[in-house]
C-alpha cells in the first residue's frame, strides 16, 4: 500500500481517506496476507505508521524525485504480491495487480480549479493509470462515467464508496472543553474542506452576505490551499477560519453545527457530506453529481455558482423544521450503509481476484 498521502504537507481529504481504508483493510486481511505501507523518503515517517500495517518502508528517493522517477518509468517498488495505490501517484507495476484508486475528474471537468501543473500532472497520471493499471477504483458512479469519458482504457473500474470515518462515530471525551477552546458560536453554518477555487467557498460567503441567508455565523475548517480565493464580505464577527482541526477537533465542530453547506464545483465523493449525514446535521450541497449521489435525496440541492439560492435552501433548512428532521433521519439511515469495513472487504475481494488471475 502506497501510504504517502499521510506525509504529504495538506493530507486533506485522501490522507483521511488512506488512513481508514489501510486501517480497515489490515483489520480484515485474509489468511497468510499482510499489507506493509510504503512512502518516499523522509526524515520523520510517524504520520505514516498504521498499527498492524507493516512499516512504512521508505524508498531510496524523496516525493519529488520519486514522482519523477514513477513519471519515466522506473520500476521502483519494494516487492509485494499486489500493489495499492489510494491516489493517482502510482509505481509503473505491470508485472503484479496494480490497483490504483482515481478520487474524482476534476483535473479534466474544472481544470481551472487547480493549478496548470497540478491539472496536467493528474490527466497524465489518470491517464496512465487507465492504460496500466490492472484495475482502477473509484468512490462514486459518477466519477466511473466521466472517467470512462475523459480517460478510457483497459483498466477495469470499480466503484468503491467511502465509510464514515472512525473518529465521526463518537463524540471525543472533552468535546466541552475542544468547543470552548475554539471559541464555537452557539449556533452556525459550517463548511469543511481545504481553501480553494472548487470548494465554491467564495460563493458561500456570498450567500452568507445576502438579506436572505440565515443571521448565523460561517465557521470554515480546513487549512489553506492555493489560488486566490476571495473570502470577503462578511463582518469578522461573522466569519471563522479555523484552519487545520485535528480529528477530534473536527468531529465536535462537525456535531455543533446548525448545517453543512458543500458548495463545490466538482467533488468525487464528498465525505463531509457523508460525515454530517452521519451525525445528523442537515445538509445543504451543490449539485456536483458526487455529492448528489451521495446524499442520496437526503440533502437539499442547489444549483453550483449560485449564492442566491444557496442563501434560501440554507435559511429554509432553519425554517421549516419539520422537513429538516424528516431530511435528517433519512440521511443518518443512509450513512450508516457507508463503512470502511464494506469497502476493505470489496477491495480485499478485488485484489484476491486479481491476484489468481494475474499468476
Amino acid at each position: 500500500m502506497l501510504t504517502e498521502q499521510l506525509l504529504a504537507p495538506v493530507p486533506g481529504g485522501t490522507g483521511r481517506y488512506t488512513r481508514e481504508l489501510v486501517t480497515a483493510m489490515a483489520e480484515c486481511a485474509p489468511t497468510g496476507w499482510t499489507i506493509t505501507g510504503v512512502t518516499a523518503r523522509h526524515r520523520d515517517l510517524s504520520n505514516a505508521v498504521i498499527p498492524g500495517v507493516d512499516g512504512p518502508r521508505a524508498l531510496p528517493l524523496p516525493r519529488r524525485a520519486l514522482t519523477a522517477a514513477w513519471e519515466r518509468g522506473v520500476r521502483l517498488w519494494p516487492g509485494g504480491d499486489a500493489v495499492h495505490a489510494p491516489t493517482p501517484l502510482a509505481p509503473p507495476n505491470a508485472k503484479r495487480g496494480l490497483v490504483v484508486t482515481v478520487h474524482d475528474t476534476v483535473p479534466f471537468t474544472h481544470p481551472e480549479t487547480l493549478t496548470k501543473r497540478g491539472a496536467a500532472w493528474h490527466q497524465a497520471m489518470i491517464r496512465r493509470a487507465a492504460e496500466r493499471a490492472t484495475a482502477i477504483v473509484v468512490p462514486t458512479a459518477a466519477v466511473a462515467a466521466e472517467l470512462s469519458e475523459y480517460a478510457p482504457g483497459p483498466a477495469r473500474v470499480h466503484v468503491v464508496g467511502h465509510g464514515v470515518p472512525s473518529f465521526v462515530a463518537r463524540a471525543p471525551e472533552d468535546a466541552d472543553q475542544i468547543a470552548e477552546r475554539l471559541k464555537l458560536p452557539p449556533r452556525y453554518v459550517l463548511a469543511v474542506g481545504t481553501v480553494e477555487p472548487r470548494k465554491g467557498l467564495g460563493v458561500l460567503v456570498q450567500a452568507m452576505a445576502l438579506p436572505d441567508a440565515p443571521d448565523l455565523p460561517l465557521v470554515i475548517a480546513g487549512p489553506s490551499g492555493w489560488g486566490d480565493v476571495h473570502l470577503g464580505g462578511l463582518p469578522a464577527d461573522r466569519l471563522r477560519l479555523l484552519g487545520y482541526l485535528s480529528d477530534a477537533e473536527l468531529a465536535v465542530v462537525l456535531r455543533h453545527a446548525t448545517v453543512l453547506a458543500a458548495p463545490s464545483m466538482a467533488e468525487g465523493f464528498g465525505l463531509p457530506v457523508l460525515e454530517a449525514m452521519a451525525v445528523g446535521v442537515p445538509v445543504v450541497h451543490s449539485d456536483a453529481p458526487a455529492l448528489v449521489e451521495v446524499a442520496g435525496g437526503t440533502g437539499v440541492q442547489v444549483s453550483r455558482n449560485d449564492p442566491v439560492a444557496l442563501a434560501t435552501a440554507l435559511r429554509d433548512v432553519l425554517t421549516d423544521p419539520g422537513r429538516t428532521a424528516t431530511l435528517v433521519e433519512a440521511a443518518r439511515a443512509r450513512a450508516a450503509g457507508f463503512t470502511w469495513a464494506k469497502a476493505a472487504e470489496s477491495l480485499w475481494e478485488l485484489h484476491l481476484e486479481l491476484y489468481h488471475f494475474v499468476r
